[in-house]
């Protein structure tokens, strides 16, 4: 019995310890979630300074809660982990294609490389609002640019055909973005006409009011 009592002991200490990582990491993942939200939200606002700096603290909560959890490899794992990776990747990404930046790799934002790749693929979908803004604000160059931006990205990650189980379901959320970039690349293509044909239109006008003084 006094075995028992001894094995138990151990088994409640270690239980501890791991409850305890757990529920701090489950803070610290849904803060980092936040601010990625935030930082992707202030990105599109145009207010970039304000999302590096939400970047950086979402930044500093995934590396936090990879440190907490290393002695926790089965909690590092989890769906909270990977999902707050995948949406530190996202803004990552999102952020440095804005900025015309190199985007980062996996190993220097020091996550996985399930969660990066899927969250590499949201960020070419939240491409898509920026290529609006760019469109209401008749910036067709800019848009022309980000769209190209967009297709390099999404054949990239189309051409890591892994399985499902090791790429987080990557295949799946391809099919979105596949999805996303035709929609884009329709829209894009329809203003750029239509800015064409006010061109001629506006060209058109301007000379018969010429001829018409003369």
């Amino acid at each position: 019995m006094e075995n028992l009592m001894r094995i138990a002991e151990e088994i409640r200490t270690e239980l501890d310890a791991k409850n305890e990582a757990r529920d701090k990491a489950l803070i610290t993942c849904r803060e980092a979630i936040r601010f990625c939200a935030n930082s992707i939200r202030s990105i599109h606002r145009g207010e970039l300074e304000e999302a590096a700096r939400l970047l950086n603290e979402a930044r500093v909560r995934v590396r936090e809660t990879a440190n907490e959890l290393k002695e926790h490899p089965d909690l590092y794992y989890t769906g909270y982990v990977q999902d707050a990776q995948k949406e530190f990747a996202e803004a990552e990404v999102m952020h440095a294609i804005i900025q015309r930046r190199r985007i980062p790799s996996h190993r220097e934002l020091e996550i996985e490389v399930a969660p990066y790749l899927n969250g590499f693929a949201e960020a070419i979908s939240e491409c898509r609002r920026a290529i609006l803004d760019l469109l209401r604000s008749g910036n067709m160059t800019k848009a022309e640019e980000l769209l190209k931006v967009m297709d390099d990205a999404y054949y990239m990650l189309v051409s890591l055909d892994y399985p499902d189980a090791i790429t987080g379901g990557l295949r799946r959320t391809m099919d979105t973005v596949r999805a996303v970039l035709e929609r884009t690349r329709g829209d894009l293509t329809v203003t750029l006409r239509q800015s064409e044909l006010e061109k001629v239109m506006r060209e058109a006008i301007q000379k018969f009011e010429k001829t018409s003084g003369t």
